[in-house]
């Protein structure tokens, strides 16, 4: 009989077969559609099981390569997994560029991150604030043996920091915690650490604990990166339009100061970047949805919603483009221990620490910032961005095989890259 509830009891018990029958009918999937939903890639049943509940398959996503990074002083090649198709070759085309002037210089601040202890019900919250102060040292202790290992390897909590918010609800003194995670990305320590000394912040405050938990917003976890595009690099990319060093970067210029005072004009700008940062992060099993909180919560910091990025000229006359932005990454637990894949991607970029992946990560944030920039400057964005999204056109007309790349490049020259479009050239193939 046809399904039509979602009230399933007991569906992670069930096997895969189990659970692929019981979608099947409520969705009324096809053979061919349950065949594909068990093609697991280099991601086992068993794998993916562990990692998320209730699994039926995996969603995967292309993986590729962008070349010519060049980071303090050091070569990679940088694993990017996404569906857009010129984010890839718009990273490399600026790696390439930035190469010239001796690639990207990248420095990460020690791996800090907040825990929050929200304390309601605080009849003096100025009081309160002034005794945490004083049993710092105590609190601080006493989150430290919640996790010796982490101290073991130099790291633990460092900091306490205390405020009283007003809300609707009365005031909350709200205490963080910082704590120096290592290579973790350090939710677990910080959520663990955050209980722990919980009840102790009731004692000194005479309030009530309500959360505990990490905040994503790693403001003391940060990466700066910084670049230098040079006039002469930039004109040979565009040799064929004849367009000037100096023109271009004028052009860039402008576009940046768009994005650096209007909200909706950096809101598309910092997703430009995050098309970088989430690419590497997916492909090395990060959470880029904390990683993309974060940075959309920091380029709000100053009162307004503003770019992450930031480019100006030097003595020189040379485009120099700066990024800032938290990146709390890491190597120790979750999905790139347990990810085939993003095992493998972190060991073709050959990192050692998560300070070093960070790096790398708001490296290729600020590369595709710089391609997304130059294209909207000069040429436009579609011009790149279909060119490359014309296979994809294809096959959604139907296109197989080599029939793909012909119509691919007949729309590309035609500059009419549209289903329609494809679709009578795949007639035209066919002879129809």
């Amino acid at each position: 009989m046809f399904m039509t509830g979602s009230e399933i009891s007991g569906f992670y018990k069930k096997s895969l077969e189990e659970r692929l029958a019981i979608v099947k009918e409520f969705a009324e999937l096809d053979k061919k559609e349950i065949e594909e939903l068990k093609q697991y890639g280099a991601m086992s049943f068993e794998i993916a099981d562990r990692m998320a509940e209730n699994v039926i398959g995996t969603q995967q996503l292309p993986l590729g390569i962008a070349t010519n990074f060049l980071i303090n002083g050091k070569d990679y090649l940088i694993p990017m997994s996404i569906e857009e198709p010129s984010v890839i070759a718009a990273a490399s085309k600026a790696a390439g560029i930035a190469r010239e002037t001796k690639g990207f210089k990248a420095e990460a601040s020690p791996p800090v991150m907040i825990g929050q202890v929200q304390l309601v019900n605080v009849k003096d919250c100025e009081k309160a604030i002034n005794e945490i102060k004083k049993n710092s040292r105590a609190i601080i202790d006493l989150a430290n043996k919640a996790d010796p290992v982490l101290v073991k390897f130099g790291g633990g909590a460092r900091k306490i920091k205390t405020q009283a918010i007003d809300t609707e609800r009365g005031k909350m003194v709200i205490v963080h915690l910082l704590v120096d995670v290592r290579d973790a990305m350090g939710a677990n320590a910080v959520n663990t650490m955050c209980e722990t000394i919980a009840l102790e912040l009731e004692k000194i405050s005479g309030g009530e604990a309500r959360l505990r938990i990490i905040s994503n917003l790693a403001i003391h976890r940060t990466v700066k990166v910084k670049a230098v595009f040079s006039k002469k690099a930039l004109e040979e990319s565009f040799k064929e339009r004849n367009l000037k060093g100096e023109e271009i970067i004028e052009h860039m210029l402008d576009a940046h100061q768009f994005a650096a005072n209007d909200c909706f004009r950096a809101c598309t700008n910092n997703k430009g970047i995050m098309n970088g940062v989430d690419a590497v992060a997916i492909a090395c099993g990060q959470d880029f949805r904390a990683l993309e909180a974060g940075a959309h919560a920091f380029a709000s910091l100053k009162g307004k919603y503003t770019t992450l990025t930031k480019y100006y000229k030097n003595k020189e006359g040379n485009l120099v483009g700066e990024i800032e932005m938290p990146l709390a990454v890491g190597l120790v637990g979750g999905a790139i221990k347990t990810s085939p894949v993003a095992k493998i991607s972190a060991k073709i970029l050959g990192i050692k620490t998560a300070n070093e992946l960070a790096e790398v990560m708001a490296a290729v944030g600020l590369a595709q910032n710089f391609a997304a920039l130059r294209a909207l400057a000069t040429e436009g964005i579609q011009r790149g961005h279909m060119g490359l999204h014309a296979k994809n056109i294809a096959v959604m007309a139907g296109a197989k095989g080599k029939q793909i790349d012909k119509i691919a490049s007949k729309m590309t020259a035609e500059k009419n890259i549209r289903v329609d479009r494809a679709k009578e050239l795949l007639n035209e193939l066919e002879g129809k």
